[in-house]
């Protein structure tokens, strides 16, 4: 069937049936049932693979040469620490180029572990060797041995750091020459022949990253031509199935190859692809499109589509794709395909194998939020599969030739089962095995039945290959693996060609238990919110179909009070979308102090119970999501939000209600009374969410104040909780402006705590109103801005830090607080990191947010728009700007720009806009940097790469901000993950979205004992901890020495700090203020005036009064650490546990 994607605004309808289209995620049971049918295999032949299999594997254990890659990895596998030490160290030391990285790179990977366990343990002299110098270099670098012994330790690391720099490299690349046949496409034909003498061929892999340039693409394109001339001239036959071949990368020859940008796809890729193609056909070459993530396969067979249909290429057999069995759809692919070439009468080869993106695919279907996974959830289930649709391409080949990639037996051994069955000859299909594995395996096949097999050969230079060959560990170094087990003899033959079908039937549950779909992911809990996958086609049809009826429909917002407010005659406004000034999103009334005087007199505390409160926001939770269309149109038109940003909007909105509501079961505090809630327009869901909802999830009585860009959004929200049950007596709303309606909010003493959020010039306003008119004691929480910082050094994979940087810097069009505003990249990879850098920017989309396609929207009006603009022209004009894109002529939009800059000190403020200012740095500055970062006096996010997991710590122990992040981007906090918010300039703390930060809106909350450090839930491959720092001590001010004792006592109880003042007059304490945290005061209202009259005057920081019992964050800043605990994109804990 066909499907005409509506979400894309072209007259290029998607042509592909609807099992590829729209099933990514399946139900796992249902589709192994349909593959476990589909294999014909009656148990007693499936009893007949196994033995035969068995006998493979005695026969090759029989051999005295094993493969290199089996020996590794049965010494090495990921079960080992010094496994996955050596696949860190091998990931990154060769793109190294400064040695004081390289020697702090190898210390960090080989010092801690213990080599002496594996030497002598090999059939390998070489892997024997590498164990003995790696033991050394251990024992050399190790300086925790006492007295004389560290000393002389010491001295020869000093002396030896080059000899010992020189050794591991040299290793790192005998170990890379194993598994890569040429750094030359030239070097790799001539290294090929001998086995293509003995009736083996080839198919060559040129190595590298993913482009994220059009200038990288090109090289890409160049090199590939390059490599299909040289093959070309060292074929000697009529057929491609003859011939060697070669493999292509889509993402290679395109810097966006993703769904998104499928116009731009389309049009610039598929002429550069069918180009090669015909080069390829010209020689008589194999040409294979390699498979991909599971979000791009439509997109890959589209451009197939498009390659089988040019008419040049009629004649030629060599065109072909990958298929991964562990996708759920790789049957339907293979139907689709067949039908094509049926269809155009043409002949194709499909190469068959498990599949390279395992745990990349798990850790986005996570993070993503979305029900299941488009990949089968155990091994065993994926085994299954590949048996399936190799029985499926074996009835095929009147169309294709089926060409089955694997190093395991009993794979082996059943598709020549089944081939037999089929009368399908050893002519018809051909088996393949990689470039260094599996040797033994397919010489003993190819002997005993004649079988064909094609070498799938790495070409590149060895820094390329790095993050192959980790991949290469990554899935087969799992102790499950066929290739693991094969020369460890300790496991028996039978069991290292174990039944799969077996396997399956052993389990109680086939989805792989071990494995959280992301909706349960924070079960027990709560519900996680619902996920879009903006890669699926499926999802964003449901999305088009949801947020059209929106796309100009007008709204209205009010104020909205607890009782009426005697007037009609409220001053409106137009609200404009921001990208579109023809646009008008609908009209607000903007309410008056005299409302804001009403809405405080008649608020009144929610007296429903916890259990009453908790189910009526997660009712208000699910009211969200079932006006997901409308609330998508809606931050899009008004807050001028693409979709991924409208997704992500929505989602933590969502995540706020649930997050809260759980905790409100089992708060022990009472409400604080009136809470007014003041937010952004950055974020006018979810922030504007989450005040409210903790707010009311304490009991309180809330009045919403919104920003004044966004109250459309903010009503919609309103409208929907008052839907789900909160009493207009306990929720409010009053758009208006900030200087009327949050003036009449702050200076009145009935307002018993502000929440708010936004810039810290406004926030001090706030905290001066409150403390000359409002309630003394009563709460500001504030999260207001940053000047965040993040750091690239040598060892960075350069691909991933780019992608990082331009999320961080350019997403949301800079509006995000937690944004990067100021780059540190070290000065031996400064140019050809910012080469990289400004090659990705290029490729950004500016434009209408409403559009899939568009990266960067506008910002919010006109204000902001020149406010950036000036600051971008100053730099213009002094010589500073690096590059800036161009902005569309309509709407309030401002290029992304790139200013360089000495360092973080040269910016004086926030730039809320996408500017990012790059630095540069020696190693040696690397404290020096960290000073500067924190003398800004902001500390808010802080974002590093880096491959050195003792500089990890270095900078976490000395960085002062609240939220760090390793090897990732710095934006996009999740609720109960990473929970969110600063220190110093930055704001008061406790962190939204985190376990303290509820007990704030409540008294005489039970607390006791300092926090203890948490993990946080989260998806696989992410580590995301919580901790506590001590802010300096708590000034007690009594008032009299007993009610200071009993402060003191409180807080040191809380495991704080604490300064008894009671021996100092009330003036006298306070000129020292400046070096504590906040001032306790339990005495009368008169001084509780002047004390916070004067706190709010003095610089640097907001410190609070506290008038109650001082809670944990009052005393200890939360910090939170997440890394990406990834390596070259491979989850080794996962691979390695998971079954």
């Amino acid at each position: 069937m066909d499907q005409r994607v509506s979400i894309f605004n072209n007259d290029t309808p998607v042509r592909l049936p609807a099992g590829i289209t729209h099933s990514a995620r399946r139900d796992e049971r249902e589709v192994l049932k349909h593959c476990i049918t589909r294999c014909q295999l009656a148990p007693n032949e499936r009893a007949r693979i196994v033995d035969q299999a068995a006998d493979l594997v005695s026969a090759i254990r029989d051999h005295a040469r094993p493969g290199l890659m089996e020996v590794f990895l049965a010494e090495y596998g990921l079960s080992t620490e010094e496994g996955v030490a050596l696949m860190c160290l091998a990931e990154a030391l060769l793109r190294v180029p400064d040695a004081p990285s390289i020697d702090a790179l190898i210390e960090d990977k080989i010092r801690p572990a213990d080599w002496g366990q594996h030497l002598g343990h090999s059939s390998s002299s070489l892997v024997n060797a590498s164990t003995w110098a790696l033991m050394l270099t251990g024992q050399l670098l190790d300086n925790d041995q006492p007295g004389v012994t560290r000393q002389l330790r010491g001295m020869v690391k000093r002396l030896g750091e080059p000899v010992i720099r020189s050794a591991v490299s040299r290793a790192m690349r005998e170990m890379g020459r194993q598994f890569v046949l040429g750094e030359s496409i030239e070097a790799a034909l001539k290294r090929a022949q001998s086995l293509e003498k003995r009736g083996y061929t080839y198919s060559y892999d040129m190595l590298g990253e993913a482009a994220r340039s059009a200038a990288a693409a090109e090289q890409y394109f160049h090199a590939y031509q390059q490599a299909i001339e040289a093959i070309g001239k060292a074929a000697a036959h009529a057929s491609a199935t003859d011939n060697p071949g070669i493999s292509v990368k889509l993402s290679a020859l395109h810097p966006r190859y993703e769904l998104a940008q499928r116009s731009r796809v389309l049009a610039e890729l598929t002429p550069r692809v069918i180009t090669l193609a015909r080069a390829a056909a010209r020689y008589g070459l194999g040409f294979n499109i390699d498979a991909e993530e599971s979000d791009r396969l439509a997109l890959s067979l589209e451009v197939a589509e498009q390659i089988l249909r040019d008419p040049t290429l009629a004649d030629w057999d060599g065109f072909g794709m990958v298929v991964q069995a562990y996708g759920q759809r790789a049957s339907e692919a293979v139907d689709w395909l067949y039908q094509q070439a049926k269809a155009l009468d043409r002949r194709l080869t499909l190469r068959l194998v498990k599949g390279a993106y395992w745990d990349t695919e798990i850790k986005r279907a996570q993070t993503l939020g979305v029900d299941g996974f488009p990949v089968f959830t155990r091994k065993a289930a994926s085994d299954v599969n590949y048996l399936a649709v190799s029985r499926q391409l074996l009835g095929m080949t009147d169309r294709i030739y089926p060409q089955f990639a694997t190093h395991n037996a009993h794979s082996v051994t059943a598709i020549q089962t089944m081939a037999q069955a089929l009368s399908v000859p050893v002519s018809a299909y051909e088996f393949q095995r990689l470039h260094g594995m599996g040797e033994r395996l397919h010489d003993i096949v190819r002997e005993r039945h004649g079988t064909r097999c094609r070498i799938y050969a790495p070409v590149g230079e060895h820094r390329d290959l790095l993050a192959y060959l980790v991949r290469r560990l990554l899935e087969n170094g799992a102790n499950s693996s066929f290739v693991n087990q094969i020369v460890d003899e300790t496991v028996p033959p039978e069991d290292v060609v174990a039944c799969p079908f077996k396997a399956l039937d052993a389990i109680q549950t086939t989805i792989n238990p071990r494995l959280r779909a992301g909706p349960g992911l924070f079960l027990p809990d709560r519900r996680n919110a619902r996920g879009f996958d903006l890669g699926d086609l499926a999802d964003l049809d449901t999305i088009e179909v949801a947020r059209r009826p929106f796309f100009a429909y007008q709204y209205t917002a009010t104020p909205l009070l607890a009782a009426a407010s005697g007037t009609d005659a409220w001053q409106r406004e137009k609200v404009v979308n921001p990208a579109n000034p023809n646009d008008t999103v609908g009209e607000v009334s903007n309410a008056s102090q005299a409302d804001a005087n009403n809405a405080i007199a008649g608020a009144q505390p929610w007296q429903a119970d916890r259990a009453q409160r908790a189910a009526i926001l997660e009712r208000a939770a699910e009211l969200y999501e079932r006006d997901f269309g409308e609330i998508l149109a809606l931050v899009a038109r008004e807050a001028g939000k693409n979709l991924a940003d409208a997704v992500g909007e929505l989602r933590e909105a969502v995540d706020f209600l649930y997050y809260y509501a759980n905790q409100s079961r089992t708060l022990d505090g009472e409400p604080r009374g009136c809470f007014a809630c003041i937010s952004p327009w950055n974020f006018p869901l979810a922030i504007f969410t989450g005040q409210v909802a903790a707010a009311l999830a304490a009991g309180n009585a809330v009045i919403a104040k919104p920003a004044e860009q966004t109250p459309l959004t903010a009503a919609k929200a309103v409208a929907l909780l008052l839907e789900a049950g909160v009493p207009r007596s306990a929720l409010q709303f009053l758009p208006g402006d900030g200087g009327v309606v949050g003036q009449a909010l702050s200076q009145d003493e009935r307002v018993d705590g502000i929440a708010f959020t936004g810039s810290t010039d406004t926030a001090r306003q706030i905290r001066s109103s409150m403390a000359r008119e409002g309630k003394p004691g009563a709460p500001l929480i504030a999260e207001t801005g940053g000047i965040n910082a993040m750091i690239v050094d040598s060892t960075a994979l350069h691909e991933q830090a780019v992608n990082d940087v331009i999320a961080s810097a350019f997403q949301s069009a800079g509006q995000r607080c937690s944004a990067l505003r100021c780059l540190y990249i070290q000065e031996e990879v400064y140019e050809d990191f910012l080469t990289m850098l400004l090659g990705a920017m290029d490729e950004l989309s500016l434009g209408d947010p409403w559009q899939l396609a568009t990266d960067v929207g506008p910002l919010i009006d006109a204000q902001a728009v020149s406010k950036v603009s000036a600051y971008v022209d100053q730099a213009r004009e002094q010589g500073q700007l690096i590059k800036q894109l161009t902005p569309p002529t309509s709407g309030h939009f401002v290029g992304p720009a790139v200013i360089s800059v000495a360092g973080i000190e040269a910016l004086d403020e926030e730039i809320f806009g996408p500017v990012l200012h790059v630095a540069s740095y020696r190693s040696d500055q690397l404290d020096a940097v960290i000073d500067a970062i924190n003398a800004t006096g902001y500390g808010l996010t802080f974002g590093l790469h880096t491959r050195i997991d003792d500089r990890v710590q270095h900078i976490i122990n000395r960085i002062h901000v609240g939220n760090i992040y390793v090897n990732r981007n710095q934006i996009g906090a999740i609720v109960g993950s990473q929970p969110f918010g600063g220190e110093g300039l930055s704001g008061t703390g406790p962190k939204a979205g985190g376990p303290h930060y509820i007990n704030r809106f409540t008294i005489n909350a039970q607390t006791s004992g300092r926090p203890q450090a948490l993990s946080m839930p989260g998806p696989t491959g992410e580590s995301n901890r919580l901790y506590a720092v001590a802010k300096p001590p708590l000034l007690c001010l009594g008032p009299g020495a007993d009610n200071v004792k009993a402060q003191i006592h409180h807080i040191e109880r809380l495991g704080g700090l604490a300064v008894d003042a009671s021996e100092q007059s009330l003036t006298d304490s306070l000129t020292r203020a400046d070096s504590y945290s906040g001032v306790v005061w339990w005495g009368d209202h008169a001084s509780a005036r002047y004390i916070a009259k004067w706190l709010a005057q003095q610089p640097g920081p907001l410190l609070p009064l506290i008038t109650q019992r001082p809670d944990p964050a009052h005393l200890f800043y939360e910090r939170h650490v997440c890394v990406d605990v990834t390596a070259a994109g491979g989850n080794a804990e996962l691979l390695a546990t998971v079954q």
